[in-house]
């Protein structure tokens, strides 16, 4: 685009700018104006005059055709100095499992190769995320009642260079007091409730970390134990461990 229509384009594009910066656009002032540039670059013996309400429909028609024929429109003329402004995002949702407390699990679930004695199940596994220098084994307990005592043991067998990292329990850690040991050929992982205090129903976790010697280890050897007291009386569960993966 060359010559006068672009002359009259950058004018009508910069004089439609000044008029949306001011606080109360006047639409016939606008109109006024952009008569009065056309006017100006169009003037000539042949060009007849005409009366005021005819210029300013006149001066609209040819605004808007100038417009459209130079592919622009009135909001993207004054849009192009504006600061762009960045969209507005809800905020997620909880996932399904922030909504529910650590280590439940939905009512009468169990996993395969659980062990169970009245309300209570357990089952033992190689967490997945183990690897070939580490592992953590779960012990997983579920109780559909309160518990009043309980005392939960794993025992991992002394496969080559075990030796501890760590240990967690997803019931409050005030609650229990625990105790590490390594005897008969075993790492000791004991939790025991303290006097006073009760394991809801619900199921819970307890976890042992340890370094082992490089490569796939056998957790064959390993064993868990659970001894709890529920109103009902005495419950003991007790089992091995599936791989993790």
């Amino acid at each position: 685009m060359s010559g006068p229509r672009r002359d009259v384009d950058e004018e009508l594009r910069a004089r439609l700018r000044a008029a949306a910066g001011e606080h109360r656009p006047d639409r016939a002032r606008i109109l006024a104006r952009v008569e009065r540039g056309m006017a100006a670059g169009n003037r000539g013996p042949a060009r007849a005059r005409l009366p005021g309400r005819l210029r300013v429909a006149g001066a609209t028609a040819a605004v808007a055709g100038i417009l459209v024929a130079g592919g622009y429109t009135v909001a993207s003329a004054v849009r192009d100095d504006a600061p762009a402004r960045p969209p507005v995002a809800a905020p997620p949702g909880p996932r399904e499992s922030e909504s529910r407390e650590p280590g439940s699990r939905e009512p009468g679930s169990r996993e395969s190769g659980s062990r169970e004695s009245g309300p209570v199940w357990s089952s033992g596994a190689v967490d997945p995320h183990s690897n070939e220098f580490w592992a953590q084994s779960n012990v997983t307990l579920g109780t559909s009642t309160p518990l009043s005592a309980l005392t939960v043991e794993l025992r991992v067998a002394q496969t080559g260079s075990v030796t501890s990292t760590g240990a967690w329990r997803s019931l409050p850690e005030d609650d229990f007091a625990f105790t590490l040991d390594e005897r008969d050929g075993f790492l000791v992982y004991r939790w025991t409730l303290r006097q006073g205090r009760t394991v809801p129903a619900g199921e819970w976790m307890f976890a042992g970390q340890y370094n082992h010697r490089r490569g796939g280890r056998d957790a064959g050897g390993d064993r868990y134990s659970a001894a709890a007291t529920a109103a009902s009386g005495p419950l003991t569960v007790r089992g091995g461990f599936t791989p993790g993966g």
